[in-house]
């Protein structure tokens, strides 16, 4: 039979009193893309070796990094922070948390929005809201685009895609107060916009004027290299110059904790918070819960270099799959995550043997830890000269912050030539075998390095990093 060529083409509008959209749907034939993925998997069973990209409207760097942490809203803080080994673990005091069998947390203290966001709206906003707006206009300026520069880019080529796992959390559970207390006459108009995970991208990208590609992607704790993932296509599909994207969350609320307890997934080491969050560790016993936001600016190597930007890394390439198996537990065999990070690799076009850094998932649980070092040597079939380390030992597990967080980390590890530690190394799994750079920092020059994340519902996520070379 003939392959078809056809494209077809619906637009439709989906009109309603809140809501008004244009939506453009494209359909290939079935038959092209059969072809198409003829081609990908030809290329990754070829024998030859990996390219990378040469274009440089195709080849995606990172200009900016903002942050909001337990260890404050600065990167180079961040960072430091980590490489002395700090942690940011304490008891929550946000709220009463003396019933919980944990009481225990990555709690942010003092967040200050004072120069990022007006006082008036900033009293609405969630948490979720309020770290993605800081965090998005903070790595603006890394990449030297205050407001000032700003018309140094096309806004309409400039987009947000900042995801988040949970959304706004604080505002949900005050308004279930409210109905429950005084009924549904007291629940606050902004309810319903400010608990959306598209909220925090909406909100920057109305304050900044940007008219690019905006949404959200939710894909649990894998949600931040979820948006890396589709942001850099944007760029290299000539979509979009420059995307804002990663992942914000701020779970430490009531019934979030509750929750999580009541999955049997935290730890309950009270007595010592410092050191609950132990990735790797043989007395590991689950994971701590903190909160924050992660985010890049990513743009075509052709648009920063023209507006002389600063250039901090490049995005190689990433992937994402879904294991297909259980709504809370890895796959047993490692399948999905092995594939993963396997297709990453095609999309980064690099080989095995030149990743020599994992910023690992490791969120401290005892079936979590060692199924993902499972699949990862399915891939390293060589664990030796490879470092890998675990970001939430020191900020616990920021859910759909997580990947963004420790994007940053990875970031400056290739910056720096140093590597944080991975903290709470006390009586260590033997079946690792990697260097997990235990308890203290260790000088590594980096040649490609990974960075994995994975999330409830079997998503599995693979971002590659490197220095930028022309």
């Amino acid at each position: 039979m003939m392959e078809s060529q056809t494209i077809f083409l619906l637009t439709f509008p989906l009109v309603s009193p809140v809501c008004k959209t244009s939506s453009l749907i494209i359909f290939k034939s079935p038959a092209r893309i059969t072809a198409t993925r003829r081609h990908v998997i030809a290329s990754h069973n070829s024998a030859a070796a990996p390219t990378r990209e040469k274009d440089a409207k195709k080849r995606v760097v990172i200009t900016g990094m903002g942050v909001v942490s337990v260890f404050g809203n600065d990167v180079d803080t961040y960072y430091d922070s980590l490489l002395a080994g700090k942690s940011g673990i304490s008891l929550i005091d946000k709220f009463d948390a003396s019933a919980f069998p944990t009481r225990i947390g990555g709690q942010i203290r003092g967040f200050e929005s004072t120069e990022y966001i007006d006082r008036k709206n900033d009293r609405r906003l969630d948490d979720c809201q309020r770290y993605c707006i800081v965090a998005g206009k903070k790595a603006l300026e890394d990449a030297g685009l205050r407001r000032h520069e700003q018309s140094k880019i096309n806004k309409e080529r400039a987009g947000v895609l900042v995801g988040s796992g949970l959304g706004g959390v604080t505002v949900l559970c005050e308004g279930l107060e409210s109905l429950m207390e005084s009924g549904y006459k007291k629940i606050s108009p902004f309810l319903v916009p400010y608990t959306l995970t598209n909220m925090g991208p909406a909100l920057l990208a109305k304050d900044l004027g940007f008219m690019g590609p905006n949404y959200s992607i939710s894909a649990a704790c894998a949600t931040s290299n979820f948006c890396f993932c589709a942001a850099a296509n944007h760029i290299r599909e000539g979509k979009a110059d420059l995307m804002i994207a990663g992942g914000v969350d701020a779970p430490i609320v009531p019934v979030q904790l509750g929750g999580f307890v009541a999955c049997n997934a935290l730890s309950q080491r009270n007595d010592d918070p410092q050191t609950a969050s132990r990735p790797w560790d043989k007395d590991r016993d689950g994971i701590v819960m903190g909160e924050g936001a992660g985010v890049l600016v990513m743009e075509s190597l052709d648009h920063a270099m023209k507006r002389g930007a600063p250039i901090l890394a490049e995005y190689l390439g990433g992937a994402i799959n879904c294991d297909a198996y259980h709504i809370t537990n890895p796959r047993f065999d490692g399948l999905g995550v092995s594939s993963c990070i396997r297709s990453s690799l095609v999309d980064a076009g690099v080989s095995v043997e030149e990743v020599n850094y994992i910023n690992a998932h490791a969120t401290s649980t005892v079936i979590g830890d060692l199924a993902e070092v499972n699949a990862l040597k399915k891939v390293f079939k060589n664990t030796e000269g490879i470092k890998m380390n675990a970001t939430k030992s020191m900020i616990g597990h920021c859910m759909g912050a997580a990947g963004g967080m420790e994007a940053i980390a990875t970031i400056k590890a290739i910056q720096t030539g140093w590597l944080h530690p991975t903290i709470n190394q006390f009586n260590p799994e033997p079946d690792v075998e990697f260097d997990t750079v235990a308890n203290k920092k260790q000088q590594h020059e980096i040649n490609v390095a990974i960075s994995t994340s994975f999330g409830f519902g079997g998503h599995n996520s693979v971002i590659a990093f490197s220095a930028f070379k022309p």
